[in-house]
């Protein structure tokens, strides 16, 4: 049974609407980012300029990206798996503006980030006991999660939202594409005015 003709044209407005939306969505969160090993992509969300500044001016920063500690590493299919569901959580509670003044890692992040300290560090945990330590034996009271000792490393002590508030980090990419920026573009206006309005003002005493 096909439906009437007459629904045609609202099946394809509501079709493109939704496509457009999608396209837009994926755009405006930068979201094929994710795909890659690039730290920048964590401040896509600017909730996490606190540990992406404290990762860059670490030790770290020399030797691991944000994916060589929180993603793991034992096969492709876990690895965007937990991509996944982790960057799942973090965009709803971005977006809803769930997250709390002090971000501290779930179960599963620890789990994870435990594993990865002892496969980049296991030449320095050769026959010791230290190496049988997980994420849960740590919280059954089975040892000590890594990070319990080396509590500057690599974030520091302090993570809250408010304590870099006037750190320098890549700025993100504009939300508007190019060719927009040019159209909607005033009189007299350059491009860098166009894509930063902060470097414009109507005021004639800021003028230069």
């Amino acid at each position: 049974m096909r439906p009437p003709r007459g629904w045609m044209p609202l099946v394809i407005i509501l079709g493109g609407t939704f496509c457009g939306i999608g396209l837009l969505t994926v755009h405006l969160s930068n979201a094929t980012s994710y795909l890659s090993d690039d730290p920048r992509a964590c401040i896509n969300c600017h909730v996490m300029i606190p540990q992406y500044a404290s990762w860059e001016r670490g030790s770290h920063a020399r030797v691991a990206t944000c994916n060589d500690c929180h993603v793991p590493h034992d096969n492709i299919a876990r690895t965007y798996y937990f991509k996944a569901m982790d960057g799942s959580r973090h965009a709803y509670m971005f977006t809803f503006r769930l997250e709390p003044q002090v971000i501290k890692m779930h179960e599963a992040g620890e789990n994870v980030v435990q594993e990865n300290c002892m496969r980049c560090h296991e030449h320095e945990l050769h026959r010791t006991s230290l190496r049988e330590i997980t994420g849960s034996k740590a919280r059954h009271g089975e040892g000590m999660l890594c990070w319990e000792c080396h509590r500057e490393t690599p974030h520091g002590r302090v993570n809250s939202l408010a304590s870099v508030e006037h750190v320098r980090v890549p700025s993100l990419s504009p939300a508007l594409p190019e060719w927009l920026h040019d159209f909607t573009r005033r009189p007299g206006e350059t491009g860098d005015e166009a894509r930063n309005p902060s470097t414009h003002s109507d005021n004639p005493e800021t003028q230069p």
